[in-house]
C-alpha cells in the first residue's frame, strides 16, 4: 500500500539486489546492508537539506515578512506581507550529529 517508493528493489543501499539467490536472506537478520548492493553504503546520515533561507540583505531566516500599511476607511492599520522572492536557499548543511537513515532495515532496540 505505500506512497513512497523507497521500497522498491534495488534502488535504495539498504535494499539489496531483490532477487530470489540472495545470500543475506539465509536467516543471518544480523548481517548489515553493506555487502548487498553498495558496498560503501552507510546507515548513517550526516548531512541534509536545509529549509532557512538568504534575503537580499544576507539575513538567514525560515520566512521573512515586509510590513505595509494599509489604509482602510480613513485608518492607518500595519499589516505583515510575507516575502517569497529574492531569496536563495541555505543548502546542504552538515549534521552535529550522524542520525540512522530511515530505509535502514535494522531493529535497534527491542523493549
Amino acid at each position: 500500500m505505500g506512497g513512497s517508493g523507497s521500497k522498491s528493489k534495488g534502488f535504495w543501499p539498504f535494499s539489496g539486489s531483490g532477487s530470489v539467490d540472495d545470500p543475506t536472506k539465509d536467516g543471518n537478520e544480523h548481517s548489515l546492508a553493506r555487502g548487498r548492493s553498495f558496498p560503501s553504503a552507510t546507515p548513517f546520515v550526516f548531512t541534509r537539506r536545509s529549509s532557512m533561507y538568504f534575503d537580499e540583505d544576507g539575513d538567514l531566516a525560515h520566512e521573512f515578512y515586509e510590513e505595509t500599511i494599509v489604509t482602510k476607511n480613513g485608518r492607518k492599520k500595519a499589516k505583515l506581507k510575507r516575502i517569497q522572492k529574492n531569496l536563495t536557499p541555505q543548502g546542504i548543511i552538515k549534521l552535529d550529529h550522524p542520525c540512522i537513515h530511515v530505509d535502514f532495515p535494522v531493529v535497534l532496540c527491542e523493549a
